[in-house]
């Protein structure tokens, strides 16, 4: 796991200043980053300028806007396999030298010719050369940086490619605003904001020419084909082989294409939603350029903020949220309050965006990553441009209605109610994601969220296993250790391989453990030594014992877990139980219990019941009732995971409480059974049996 953790960490700062100091590489990024930012600026712009020739034809001007989107979209499509193989076979440098001179040309001839014909087929061509200019400039990548370097390099080239949108949306209203000023300036000048845009757009290739024809470090042989030139169908299909076979990795990728649909909604239909609340240009840029600065925040900050969740929770969680603010966006027509909304949705559709990219990383097999990573990105990147097409076409097709309820009235456009139809797609696919995924299904989300704003959940749930796990708890005498036997016989009664164990002294280490923490002979013990202690034995146990035994599908009961740790060091002995929590949960990795099982008790009747008593035990009365009320404040904040038992009750009706609730576990109903063996008296009989025959021979 951690080798998969590293692989996802974000580039140390000495590292970024490392590859940024090669001079070729520099000279190349800063290309980039400026061809990327003047593309992101000529897709506002052709994407205005679609409208801007439509008139004031609704329905015409979401027609035209969608043939942008599906300009765009129609080469990569066709032509991404031709295009990688054909790229391999010329000089790179020269290939990108050429690739920018027409891409700048093509860029300056859309404002001059200024009609729909050459719009789409300029927009078609530049496309085209992109995809021989994409393969040349990832395969010089290698040749400008060390090897050890290479990760770093890819780093800070996705962020030229996609850091620039924002500043590329502000860009674009700036222009909106300063081009009435140019044409007072300067009485020569006749055109507008989205002409200048396509201008600077093509000025930015024509840099990347430049910038190309000096880098002589790109050697003139053909480059080795890579992975990225597969087909758009070919990944398709060889990446759902893997995804289909895996539960989790297919609710993932069925979740981001959930999160692009509720982004790329926006995006597509960003001009005419701002268009129907009254806004040019200028709003169209801010909107736009709101949309990928939530993402670049949800994906910088969203972890870190959200660090104390489960990430296959957060995920869908994340998705939902994200389609909700969608719905709000529909539902609100005001321009300032949608440019706040439309932040916040981006946000959660980068943290959602990037849980899964790490989710991915952590989930997939090394052999399997990178087929199912490059059919994550095909199918990633037709849902977006796909939905950039279609839905200016359902905005154009729904029209323009009024509703009029009694004295009100209220326009809805389109855009709106795709836009509201997007929001409630996101929101299903985010809460089916949510389910499917769901670690902890016996654990509500309103509990993650209380324990968090305590600080008592860890920081990223564990690898989630085949097994079931239960934890027995209680205070002393409350006969945990007869109820854990009886379980463990009538599961495996049922044909289940059942391993039971306890804390501490489930392993030889904690065996060593359980002496110094509970034997008279240790003396006192500062309370957070103790606690480190408890939380020692935790982690080998569930190291050594626990989680082995759950991969290996097996059923485990153990006899105290890190509950106890709560109660007993946490309100026992007036720690912070939030603290001991965290300790608790770092310790596990955060493995929590499918059930946990409390067997409730007063304290002075539990230790009434004891002939001996340990170092723990011999504790006053009022120790033991703050941990017997700890535990109950425990099972009231999370009754999805825990089950109180009034162990005043008898054995036999213990155990049939226990029975019946651990029956209604979904995740027993997944385990395999294996081989019943053969039935032996009831436990809870042999019990009774045995009494009787002590009884007979006192007599």
């Amino acid at each position: 796991m951690a080798r998969t953790l590293s692989t996802l960490t974000p580039p140390a700062q000495d590292q970024t200043r490392g590859v940024m100091a090669i001079p070729a590489f520099r000279r190349l990024w800063r290309s980039m980053a400026f061809s990327s930012l003047g593309d992101w600026l000529g897709l506002l712009a052709t994407t205005a300028m679609a409208q801007q020739l439509s008139g004031d034809n609704y329905a015409k001007a979401n027609f035209a806007i969608a043939g942008v989107f599906i300009a765009r979209l129609v080469p990569s499509v066709f032509l991404g396999p031709l295009a990688g193989v054909i790229a391999d076979r010329f000089d790179r440098r020269r290939l990108m030298i050429v690739t920018d001179i027409f891409r700048a040309a093509f860029y300056i001839s859309i404002p001059i010719v200024g009609n729909f014909i050459w719009l789409y087929g300029a927009t078609i061509l530049v496309e085209c050369l992109t995809l021989f200019w994409s393969p040349a400039k990832e395969a010089s990548v290698p040749n400008l940086v060390p090897k050890e370097k290479l990760e770093s390099a890819n780093q800070v080239s996705l962020l030229a490619a996609y850091g620039t949108a924002p500043i590329a949306a502000a860009l674009f209203s700036l222009l909106a605003l300063i081009n009435g000023v140019l044409a007072s300036a300067f009485p020569f000048f006749k055109g507008n904001s989205i002409d200048l845009a396509l201008y600077i757009n093509a000025a930015s290739f024509a840099f990347g020419a430049w910038t190309a024809w000096g880098l002589h470090e790109i050697p003139k042989g053909a480059a080795s084909k890579t992975a990225g030139d597969a087909g758009v169908a070919k990944s398709l299909l060889e990446g759902w082989r893997f995804v289909s076979k895996s539960k989790i990795v297919s609710g993932l990728i069925v979740g981001m294409v959930g999160a692009f649909i509720a982004a790329g909604a926006v995006i597509g239909l960003a001009r005419t939603f701002v268009g129907d609340l009254g806004g040019g240009d200028a709003a169209y840029g801010m909107l736009f350029g709101s949309v990928f600065t939530g993402l670049a925040l949800g994906i910088a900050f969203g972890p870190k903020i959200f660090a104390q969740f489960s990430r296959r929770r957060l995920f869908g969680a994340a998705l939902t949220i994200a389609g909700l603010f969608l719905v709000l966006l529909a539902a609100i027509p005001n321009l300032v309050l949608a440019v706040f909304i439309v932040v916040l949705l981006g946000s959660f559709s980068g943290l959602c965006w990037v849980t899964g990219f790490t989710m991915l990383g952590m989930e997939v097999a090394d052999e399997v990553r990178g087929r199912t990573f490059a059919f994550m990105q095909s199918l990633i990147r037709v849902t977006l441009v796909a939905v950039l097409a279609i839905s200016p076409l359902i905005a154009a097709a729904v029209g323009q209605h009024t509703f009029k309820f009694q004295n009100t009235q209220i326009s809805y456009n389109g855009a709106a109610i795709t836009i509201l139809i997007a929001g409630l797609i996101a929101s299903l696919i985010g809460a089916v994601s949510y389910h499917q995924m769901k670690d902890r299904p016996n654990v509500s989300l309103w509990s993650d969220i209380a324990n968090a704003l305590k600080g008592e959940l860890g920081s990223i749930t564990g690898a989630t296993t085949d097994g079931l796990f239960i934890a027995f708890e209680g205070g002393e005498g409350s006969g945990k250790s007869t109820q854990t036997k009886l379980l463990k016989k009538w599961l495996e009664d049922e044909g289940h391989s059942v391993l039971l164990s306890r804390e501490p002294g489930g392993t030889p280490l904690g065996k060593d453990l359980r002496n110094i923490l509970l034997d008279h002979k240790t003396g006192a013990i500062s309370p957070r030594a103790e606690a480190l202690l408890y939380a020692a034995d935790r982690a080998h146990h569930v190291f050594s014992v626990i989680r082995p035994a759950l991969e290996a599908g097996d059923i485990v009961i153990t006899d105290r877990y890190f509950d106890s740790s709560i109660a007993y060091q946490g309100a026992g002995r007036i720690l912070e139980p939030g603290e001991v929590a965290r300790i608790s949960r770092w310790a596990t990795e955060s493995l929590f219990p499918t059930l946990t099982i409390i067997l409730d008790l007063p304290a002075d009747l539990g230790l009434g019941r004891l002939k001996r008593k340990d170092r723990l035990e011999v504790e006053p009365l009022a120790f033991h009732e703050r941990i017997r009320q700890e535990y109950l404040q425990l099972a009231l904040l999370d009754p999805e995971r825990y089950l109180v038992v009034d162990a005043r009750m008898s054995i036999e009706d213990i155990h049939h409480a226990i029975a019946t609730r651990v029956s209604e576990l979904p995740a027993l109903s997944k385990i395999p059974k294996k081989e019943k063996v053969s039935r032996m008296p009831h436990p809870i009989k042999r019990i009774t049996q045995a009494k009787t025959r002590t009884k007979a021979s006192k007599k």
